[in-house]
């Protein structure tokens, strides 16, 4: 993929070739069979505003050099936010001496798959106007602009916006030759409206997901900003005065803007192959999806396709190399209906027996060291489906769900309820009004079992979250779920209210 943009000139000023080399001629010359070396550079920025007040404005970056080796079977990692040449020398000195202090601990040897090597390579994700190159006065003028529009309208009491915006810059080196020098952008903006009246304060937030945009995505050609503000009073209104949903079984269709989180919860974190190992369970628990299931578990309905990626356009886990040097791929998770795949890294794929990692490692900071983390996992399109008003009128009695809002699931990925922005109550095929209140439950596989109409892609939107959490110490990684709308047959609704004993 060509791309306008190119990796910034002062990171590339930085001695990278030089501090790479450092380290590795030094942990190599100490025994390390393996060396990799990561020189980081990320800058975040932060803008919020409370009606029209600017309430806080950010501007952070975090540098530094991270060194990973393996010595005689054993991990050692060190980090410095110095970058330097006699640093990473250190570095790799501190590195080499941690796996040896470690192998008396080690239960395992650390073994990693193998990984063709790709020198000198880089690669730029696919934004047009760098964030950080708007003024401050710019960006204000843009979220205050549709707070105002609205704060005009009648029942909205409050507004409050928010935009985060990141970009990463990374430099990767290890002792098999690999080279690569990588930059990416991201951008999450949420507007939220709220009415305070005789129900407490009744909200309703933007349907405008996370991706790897610059500051265009703050235009309307990717995402019509001023035409969901415009519409988003009425809709408040009509949620203040909807009923209350009857708990029963109903039809389901849900968005892309929930969906994307579902997919998350009870496929992204069960597919992890560390957790499936019992490997992992910080932050998500273990796996109910484990690998003697692989091949034979049927996760969902025939309908059910999903793909583990990190090159689908702008998704927030996509890259050209990983952390450990792997291309970017993608692959098959789930296969009409049938768990096929898991999500790999270097070590965990020679763990489980696998031939190569698909490329599943990332570190969110020079400091940490590179862990399993999850790619964009997306439910594919179903190409002969209908579009988004075909699935409405396939609907009978049911609920048309959209926007994300909380959630709970246990700790083997199994058990789980979701809650929403918008609930549409649809009858004979039409759209009747909103309700309230309501979480839909299910078990993962009972869930994907019913899903009985997948959209085409007309109905396809990239999702996704800025802060999923794993590993301890933890780590934060962003993430992107691309999904079609699709309708799920008689899934369990809760009243809320009810359940909270109101």
């Amino acid at each position: 993929m060509v791309h306008s943009q190119q990796v910034d000139a002062d990171f590339l000023a930085l001695p990278l070739d030089a501090v790479a080399d450092s380290a590795i001629s030094t942990a190599k010359g100490l025994g390390a069979s393996h060396v990799d070396v990561r020189i980081e550079r990320i800058r975040t920025g932060y803008l919020s505003i409370r009606n029209t007040a600017t309430e806080t404005q950010s501007d952070n970056s975090t540098s530094g050099v991270g060194v990973r080796v393996i010595v005689d079977g054993c991990w050692g990692f060190a980090s410095s936010p110095e970058i330097g040449v006699d640093v990473a020398a250190s570095l790799a000195k501190s590195a080499v001496a941690m796996a040896k202090t470690s192998k008396p601990l080690s239960t395992e040897e650390i073994a990693l798959a193998p990984e063709p090597v790709y020198p000198k390579k880089t690669w730029v994700s696919a934004y047009e106007i760098d964030p950080f190159s708007v003024t401050g006065d710019e960006r204000i003028a843009r979220l205050t602009g549709l707070n105002e529009k609205l704060l005009k309208a009648d029942g909205v009491n409050f507004a409050e916006a928010s935009s985060m915006f990141v970009k990463e810059q990374k430099h990767y080196a290890d002792s098999y030759g690999t080279s690569t020098t990588q930059q990416r952008v991201r951008m999450q903006t949420q507007i939220e409206a709220v009415n305070v009246g005789a129900e407490g304060f009744v909200s309703m937030r933007t349907l405008a997901q996370p991706a790897g945009f610059g500051w265009e995505w703050m235009d309307n050609k990717n995402w019509n900003w001023d035409a969901e503000i415009d519409e988003l009073p009425a809709l408040l209104a009509e949620k203040v005065a909807a009923p209350s949903v009857e708990a029963g079984r109903y039809d389901l269709l849900i968005h892309p803007s929930n969906l994307w989180l579902t997919i998350h919860e009870s496929i992204g974190h069960a597919t992890e192959l560390d957790r499936a190992l019992g490997y992992e369970a910080n932050y998500a628990g273990t796996s109910f999806a484990t690998v003697d299931k692989l091949n034979n578990l049927k996760y969902g309905s025939d309908l059910m396709n999903i793909t583990g990626d990190r090159v689908t356009p702008h998704g927030l886990s996509t890259v050209g190399w990983d952390d450990e040097g792997v291309e970017a791929q993608s692959w098959d998770i789930v296969k009409d209906g049938t768990l096929v795949g898991y999500q790999l890294d270097r070590r965990i794929a020679a763990r489980g027996g696998r031939d190569r990692s698909n490329g599943c490692a990332f570190a969110d900071s020079p400091s940490h060291v590179p862990i399993q983390r999850m790619p964009n996992v997306s439910l594919k399109a179903n190409p002969q489906g209908p579009d988004l008003a075909g699935l409405i009128e396939s609907v009978e009695d049911g609920i048309m769900i959209k926007g994300d809002n909380s959630w709970s699931i246990d700790m083997q990925r199994y058990n789980f309820q979701f809650t929403g922005q918008q609930f549409h109550r649809i009858k004979n095929g039409k759209i009747v009004g909103q309700v309230k209140d309501l979480a839909y439950q299910a078990t993962t596989t009972d869930f994907w079992g019913s899903m009985k109409r997948v959209g085409n892609e007309s109905t396809w939107v990239l999702g996704g979250a800025f802060n999923c959490g794993k590993a301890q110490p933890g780590q934060i990684a962003a993430v992107s779920h691309g999904c079609p709308a699709a309708v799920f047959d008689k899934v369990n609704v809760l009243n809320t209210r009810a359940e909270a004993g109101k």
